[in-house]
């Protein structure tokens, strides 16, 4: 078995983390410093950090992994790094080690996902799933017609230009807007392009899992049909 797999099988990080982890040194096996793309057998020992590593298993009947949908509040911060204050680990203090899915930046709040299973991550964030993630958004300055047309025809973020989305009118200073991007604070971007600074961000959806009536630092296990929905031709999990 590939190492970044083996790592994320155990629920550390993502493979893609794995990687980063593995070429910063920070991974042995058996003792010795491993490299990108190395391989594992049955009975090596893996360690990051010193940490030794072991897959969990599952029991009869039930899932080999965990998967999550938080109201992330603001302030607290979608990374796995444990010396940064208020990651996202920490807030949930899961039993299992988790990671989250994608991101939403420390001023937002809203919809997030967290699992144990790295090898999903990467499937359910591939750009040509088009996964939809919904958004209410309050802007310190009127909303337009033209503001919504701009924001949906699309507008240059980190070099490129933002694929076309759904926008909707809530109130004089909000609105919708549904994306199949992710691109990091990519709202608050498309917004400053048009000279407006988004108050408050409120992530309420991603594909078909929807943040319903959890409160602020509130948690819940995903539903077997709001993971098929996610992956439906990834058995997995």
């Amino acid at each position: 078995m590939r190492l970044n797999k083996h790592i994320s099988d155990t629920g550390f990080c993502s493979r893609r983390e794995a990687d980063r982890l593995i070429g910063e040194g920070r991974v042995t096996v058996n003792g010795l410093h491993a490299r990108i793309g190395a391989e594992v057998g049955e009975g090596d020992e893996v360690k990051v950090d010193g940490q030794a590593l072991r897959v969990r298993s599952a029991g009869k009947g039930q899932r080999r992994h965990v998967y999550i949908a938080l109201n992330k509040p603001v302030g607290v911060t979608c990374t796995t790094e444990s010396a940064v204050k208020g990651n996202i680990v920490d807030f949930v203090g899961h039993e299992q080690r988790i990671f989250p899915i994608g991101r939403l930046d420390k001023d937002s709040e809203g919809l997030i996902l967290l699992t144990s299973n790295g090898d999903i991550v990467n499937a359910i964030l591939r750009a040509e799933n088009k996964l939809e993630k919904e958004y209410l958004v309050a802007v310190n300055h009127p909303v337009t017609d033209e503001f919504l047309r701009g924001m949906a025809r699309g507008v240059p973020v980190h070099g490129q230009a933002t694929l076309p989305c759904r926008t909707g009118k809530l109130g004089r200073f909000g609105f919708r807007v549904v994306l199949v991007q992710g691109l990091n604070r990519q709202v608050r971007l498309m917004a400053a392009f048009f000279k407006y600074r988004v108050k408050q961000l409120v992530r309420v959806r991603i594909g078909n899992v929807k943040l319903g009536h959890l409160k602020p630092g509130q948690w819940r296990n995903l539903t077997d049909a709001e993971l098929r929905g996610l992956l439906p031709r990834h058995e997995d999990w």
